[in-house]
């Protein structure tokens, strides 16, 4: 076990600069993943106004994906995409 100190550790709840969230990847423990529609998208863009975790990727204007390094599957978006273009799948992977 690498020697730690307490001294090295940020000191808790607190955020020093913008911005360091993008080092905390959080997706990997999700059960199941969004799978997102892009021909039944009506891009109304209520799914990224509901996402947690910012990771229903925006472009423009228009929803272009989702960051699976950032979503853990809790399906909001799935639920509050009333064209249902965006549905729950099982498994914590797109691709397995």
């Amino acid at each position: 076990m690498k020697e730690w100190r307490a001294e090295k550790l940020m000191p808790g709840a607190l955020i020093p600069f913008g911005g360091t969230a993008r080092w905390y990847r959080t997706g990997s423990w999700r059960s199941e993943h969004p799978v997102w529609n892009e021909e039944t998208c009506k891009q109304c863009l209520v799914c990224w106004i509901y996402c947690p975790d910012g990771a229903i990727k925006v472009k423009e204007g228009k929803v272009i994906g989702i960051d699976y390094d950032y979503c853990k599957g809790c399906g909001i978006c799935a639920v509050e995409c009333s064209p249902e273009a965006i549905k729950m799948a099982e498994g914590g992977e797109p691709d397995g």
